[in-house]
């Protein structure tokens, strides 16, 4: 790897391996989709990058067009996902490991891997155009290197690479999974868990292999009309198709959302099916008396305080969307007609007790049930955060159920199925009450009719490969008339 060092001192600019690149033909500087996805995988690993907000800028600043962003989408994401399945093979295909190699080195070697395993891009177009990629930021002694190491990945297909790289299913089911379906292993235990937990199944096996995945598809862009704004109806006759579950939503077969005008102009925007869902399911509960006060406790970014604002609107009540820091409460604003919006700590609130009808408690979460969209998640996520989530989860609601009055509602939400962030830390709660508060725990499936296959009760949990959406969690808890 001569020059390699000094290559990363220099910011990775062209030197003499890139003479090629400043004449008339087309060289490797001028490969976008190419360079954009590299250029997401070093942010994603250098600064702790979201490639989800991150590419869309890259692909816009840069100007790429229809098909070369298509690809840079697909170069990234795909190779975010499926990074655990490529380590695997290029520690098989490399004379060193792949945490002894250069990070950019290894970064291009699994852009590579990605088209050769997952794609359709030939084989020899794979690997000279990952090579160029290395030539271009890196030199060429890494360019020979990564040529040597892709050549041997190229002599077999994914299906041949996973039975020599993956552990053997009877002696290790759990570490094939991880290395099959690119997780971490702790993600699969937990999945596996939480699924058991949802309702037994006839194939277990199969079925875990089904979540994982669905997490390495590409989600369909679900969109959502914000009530009073826009209509499910004006997104379909804009181009969108009807959605499953969601009066208020569509789905975008292709193309970019803002070129629909309801999206551009901020009266409708994407937003995935369950997370609508759970927000329905809250204001669908009865409560007697009053409903002119709901809150969103953690609301950033925005997207179910929207849908809630106008829901509330429509009902004459006032929500106040609350958020601990300050930029995401200005991204609330944003997306909020009415509602007030303030940056307060739920676990400090600045409201009074027992102030509101209604409660959408979305818990800050490993996000575990995101994994699709969020597809770096996976490898930054540590159990290790458990407990100081967990703990944040069960202070959160407690709040919650203080700040509601007695016959009102809470809606306690996690974008993650991991039991210890879910019905743990709703029973957890609910049993430290002081005295009996007389809380009750309702079935959330009994308000949400459009939707099957939520699980047992009385929590509803929504899956990606059951349902489509995220793995959203939603307890739905009425506080007690002798509470506080």
């Amino acid at each position: 790897m001569t020059g390699e060092g000094e290559r990363r001192r220099h910011g990775g600019r062209p030197g003499r391996g890139d003479r090629r690149s400043r004449g008339g033909r087309r060289g490797p500087a001028r490969d976008l989709a190419r360079t954009t996805a590299f250029d997401v995988l070093r942010a994603v690993d250098e600064r702790d990058a979201y490639a989800n907000l991150l590419l869309p800028h890259l692909i816009r600043e840069r100007r790429l067009s229809a098909r070369d962003a298509g690809l840079a989408t697909e170069l990234a994401y795909g190779t975010l996902r499926g990074m655990g399945t490529y380590d695997a093979i290029i520690a098989a295909c490399s004379d060193r490991p792949p945490e002894r190699l250069d990070p950019p080195l290894l970064d291009a070697l699994r852009i590579g891997a990605h088209q050769l395993l997952r794609t359709r891009v030939p084989a020899h177009a794979a690997v000279g155009t990952t090579v160029d990629l290395v030539r271009l930021r890196l030199g060429a002694g890494p360019s020979r290197y990564a040529n040597a190491v892709l050549r041997k990945i190229a002599t077999r297909s994914l299906a041949e690479w996973l039975p020599i790289v993956a552990p053997d299913p009877e002696e290790d089911a759990v570490g094939n999974l991880a290395v099959s379906h690119s997780h971490p292993r702790w993600i699969v235990s937990a999945l596996k868990d939480a699924l058991h937990a949802a309702g037994p199944s006839p194939d277990a096996g199969k079925e875990i292999a089904a979540l994982l995945e669905a997490d390495n598809e590409r989600p369909k862009v679900t969109l959502v009309a914000r009530p009073g704004r826009a209509t499910a109806e004006e997104l379909i006759a804009a181009g969108a198709e009807p959605a499953a579950y969601s009066p208020y939503a569509a789905y975008l077969p292709d193309g970019d959302p803002a070129g629909i005008a309801a999206v551009a102009e901020g009266r409708a925007a994407v937003q995935d099916e369950a997370s609508q869902m759970v927000a329905l399911a809250l204001t669908r509960v009865p409560v007697e008396g009053g409903d002119a006060r709901w809150l969103d406790m953690c609301a950033g970014p925005g997207g179910k305080a929207a849908l809630l604002d106008g829901l509330a609107r429509e009902r004459g009540a006032r929500l106040i969307a609350a958020d601990a820091q300050y930029h995401r409460a200005r991204l609330v604003w944003n997306a909020t007609r009415e509602a007030k919006v303030i940056t307060a700590d739920g676990t400090a609130p600045a409201w009074r007790p027992a102030a509101f009808d209604r409660v959408m408690l979305d818990a800050p979460c490993t996000g575990l049930g995101a994994l699709r969209r969020r597809p770096e998640a996976r490898w930054r996520r540590d159990p290790a955060s458990l407990p100081e989530l967990t703990s944040l989860q069960r202070r959160l609601l407690r709040s919650a159920l203080e700040a509601v009055r007695p016959g009102g509602v809470v809606a306690y939400v996690t974008c993650s199925p991991h039991i210890a962030e879910t019905r743990v830390v709703v029973e957890d709660v609910l049993k430290d009450a002081a005295g009996d508060a007389g809380h009750e725990v309702l079935d959330a499936r009994a308000f949400l009719p459009e939707v099957d296959d939520l699980g047992p009760g009385p929590y509803a949990q929504f899956w990606p490969h059951r349902h489509g959406t995220d793995a959203m969690f939603l307890a739905l808890l009425r506080r007690g008339a002798s509470a506080g």
